[in-house]
């Protein structure tokens, strides 16, 4: 794991304070053989989230997401599918830091893993897969979206 001050967000942040920027970032989506969903949750503000975070310079959105799931959940990612691109300018937030962003995240069904699923990283402090009809309390509605959007996608990607 990065510290983010070493990371490429973090020294872009170094020179944009906390101006709302664009940060390209991939969001895994990751099923069990049940079809339950892989939620983490964070060790800086205990939300539940989708595996995921901001690229690195010389990555490329699938090393990004192979070493996001490695980081969050001690998953290794064998094979993946690109379901969406979300870039639309409700898609902001702010971060624990106090950054602002516009999303551009690229979400990405995880369709072969191996591994053994980890409770505790540098990044969180507990890993679950969830049922669809028992998720995590509390998650953004942005993961709700993300999981319908992933319940109609039929091989053409969506665009938001």
């Amino acid at each position: 794991s990065i510290p983010f001050e070493e990371s490429y967000h973090g020294q872009l942040r170094q020179f944009m304070g906390n101006r709302r920027v664009i940060v390209p970032a991939v969001h895994g989506v990751v099923q069990d053989e049940q079809g339950r969903i892989l939620f983490v949750k964070r060790s800086d503000n205990g939300d539940w989230v989708l595996p995921a975070g901001s690229m690195e310079l010389d990555e490329s959105v699938l090393d990004a997401l192979k070493r996001e799931v490695w980081e969050e959940s001690g998953l290794t990612v064998q094979e993946a599918t690109l379901i969406a691109i979300y870039s639309e300018p409700r898609f902001h937030f702010t971060n624990s830091y106090g950054g602002k962003h516009q999303m551009l995240a690229f979400v990405i069904q995880v369709t072969q893993w191996t591994g053994a699923l980890r409770q505790e990283t540098d990044e969180t402090v507990a890993a679950q897969f969830f049922a669809l009809d028992a998720l995590p309390p509390n998650i953004h509605d942005f993961y709700r979206e993300t999981l319908q959007d992933l319940n109609n996608f039929s091989g053409t990607g969506i665009l938001k």
